[in-house]
């Protein structure tokens, strides 16, 4: 029970110590593979993190011992250290550094343990992953990894004996969103308001964090079209949205036969543009030849409406 309780104890003393740096692990969403080196006793990995860390919840540690390995139950931990001196490099250093993870090995050929890098990570023990009591937020790195004997006296084999260490991310179940906007020349900067998944976005100017999948963009303003869109977030990926402002003034676009004349308002009208309109009630007619239609209709702001002429043949049987 005391065996137990001393190695649930997180260290966070100040250590120096001597070792053999085998080498470099960058930590990163573009390596999801990981990356591996081979460690033996008192040998050492140091742990560096990528530049984009808001997408890692933790770090795998996944370690592959030999089959010799079972019969030396209880004689090894896991170190980890932050706050490592800067002159650490591959190969023999002198390192002072803070413990802040001690776990042991167990007795396993595939050992994996799941170190935390934020507060709220989700990561539970099981029985097969071990997630330490602490958590190695990414201020902490590099951090440095090595496998330190609790027992005296080793032998030949367990002196000799090397494990395969492999580190690689586990990444949260987010993305984010960058917002850009256009605006039409003589409506720039005017106020309004965006929502993603009915939420208020307080400022658009920042990268948004979201889950991943689809989520709904809205757009609303007195001064610029109401927008509504769909777009997808994927995992640890960072995708650009660009939106054009409209501006909110009523659009009527008109189609009709080639010899029609287009009125609106009893003044003639040009089909190859839409026309910009006033929101209200407006009168409309086409006219070809001797065929006359008018019709009335009410325009609302922020709409476009598509006004068509349409000439329909009705062939009926009669006995």
């Amino acid at each position: 029970m005391a065996m137990c309780l001393f190695f649930s104890v997180v260290c966070l003393f100040s250590e120096s110590f001597r070792t053999n740096i085998e080498g470099s692990i960058e930590i990163s969403p573009e390596k999801m593979a990981g990356s591996s080196v081979i460690l033996g006793i008192n040998n050492s990995v140091l742990l560096t993190l990528g530049p984009e860390t808001r997408f890692l919840r933790g770090i795998e540690i996944e370690i592959i011992a030999p089959q010799a390995w079972l019969a030396y139950r209880g004689s090894l931990v896991m170190m980890i250290y932050n706050n490592v001196n800067a002159q650490v490099s591959t190969g023999t250093s002198d390192v002072t550094a803070n413990q802040i993870v001690l776990e042991p090995l167990v007795s396993r050929l595939n050992i994996v343990y799941q170190l935390p890098v934020r507060q709220s990570h989700g990561l539970r023990t099981t029985t097969t992953v071990i997630v330490p009591s602490a958590i190695a937020l990414p201020s902490s790195f590099p951090a440095l990894l090595r496998f330190s004997p609790v027992i005296k006296g080793l032998n030949s084999e367990l002196e000799s004996m090397t494990f395969n260490l492999t580190a690689r991310p586990i990444l949260s179940d987010e993305g984010a969103v960058r917002l850009a906007f256009r605006y039409p020349a003589q409506l720039a900067n005017r106020p309004f308001t965006v929502l993603i998944d009915d939420k208020i976005v307080d400022n658009i100017n920042e990268q948004i964090m979201l889950k991943e999948g689809e989520h709904h963009l809205v757009i609303l303003s007195d001064d610029y079209r109401n927008e509504s869109r769909r777009f997808i977030v994927e995992r640890a990926k960072v995708i650009d949205l660009s939106v054009e402002l409209q501006d909110p003034t009523p659009i009527l676009i008109f189609e009709g036969p080639q010899n029609a004349q287009i009125f609106l308002n009893n003044s003639r009208i040009s089909r190859d543009q839409p026309v910009k309109a006033e929101p209200g009630v407006h009168e409309v007619k086409f006219q070809v030849g001797d065929y006359t239609v008018i019709q009335t209709v009410n325009i609302s702001r922020g709409k476009t409406y598509r006004i068509a002429l349409a000439v329909d043949l009705t062939i009926q049987e009669e006995d």
